[in-house]
């Protein structure tokens, strides 16, 4: 008999649940960087653990809503919480337990209430592997302050260190039915999607101060001439012309950098040689733009 289900993985900005699940599927389908804001859609990573397939849903850091994209963030993780089968709500250990985890917990009691039934929750801690034993025991201390009935899994998703037991946790908590996607499928990410978001991954990890947040990715074309050859033209958005200014760099070195690592992202993606030819447009108030967020996907 197999089993299939949805697993809504929530936690504060910067906790790892990229990483979790990228380290859990085993490979990268949710981009990483240190920077609030990274995930901007719910992106879904497929795993199969034996007869068992589990779709684990990396959901935006959940915080309060400032424009339109973060309103829309927030709804979108209301929405993939209330329908989910799981939740795995994820802590940073170094960081334990604080005010936007007791946030997060109140708003999985409000999902569950709104999907009319209760979605079991786990806890994983993770990057445990920052931690001395004697911290990694006080920061586990705490966890119960959330007043989650959950069972508790210490993790690293950087190591793999209890990534198993989790995964076997949470495949036991999937409903009996069909597989939801292919067998060997890893994402249900459009590839168009993919491609702007490892752009976009290369542009937040070398920029600063506000250009991370305010900038965003949409593809223009992809085509492939011949087999070993894709070639990408993508717009990078951002809000002004200062920002503008520091993603193409003095002498244009800046762009250069971002599409070189992204260049290397991609080939490893698409399995092919990438020609990428990147373009910066000032969009001024892209994040207020309800039309503009509805064309990119974010809903």
């Amino acid at each position: 008999m197999t089993r299939a289900g949805f697993v809504a993985v929530a936690g504060r900005p910067n906790v790892g649940k990229s990483t979790f699940l990228n380290a859990a599927v085993g490979g990268k389908v949710a981009i990483v960087s240190d920077r609030p804001q990274t995930t901007r859609r719910a992106i879904r990573g497929v795993l199969c653990s034996g007869e068992t397939q589990l779709v684990l849903v990396d959901l935006p850091g959940l915080q309060r809503p400032q424009d339109a994209l973060t309103a829309r963030m927030a709804s979108r993780v209301e929405q993939e919480l209330a329908g989910a089968d799981a939740v795995l709500l994820m802590l940073n250990a170094e960081q334990g337990v604080g005010p936007g985890d007791r946030f997060i917990a109140r708003s999985l009691g409000r999902a569950n209430r709104v999907a009319g039934a209760a979605a079991p929750v786990t806890i994983a801690v993770n990057k445990i592997d920052r931690l001395r034993p004697n911290e990694l025991v006080a920061a586990l201390a705490h966890v119960p302050e959330l007043g989650l009935d959950a069972e508790i899994y210490p993790i690293s998703a950087r190591t793999g260190a209890g990534l198993g037991a989790l995964i076997e946790h949470l495949a036991a908590l999937m409903p009996a039915g069909p597989f939801l996607y292919a067998a060997d499928a890893r994402t249900d990410q459009p590839r168009d999607q993919v491609i702007a978001e490892l752009i976009r991954e290369a542009a937040i990890r070398r920029t600063f101060r506000e250009v991370p947040h305010a900038l965003e990715v949409f593809v223009e074309d992809v085509e492939q001439p011949r087999a070993e050859l894709t070639r990408v033209r993508a717009l990078i958005w951002v809000e002004s012309e200062s920002q503008k200014a520091i993603l193409i760099g003095a002498g244009g070195r800046m762009i250069k950098a971002v599409g070189s690592a992204a260049r290397v992202d991609l080939e490893r993606e698409l399995g092919c040689r990438v020609y990428l030819d990147l373009s910066v447009r000032v969009r001024r108030g892209w994040r207020a733009d309800d039309a503009l967020l509805d064309r990119i996907g974010i809903t």
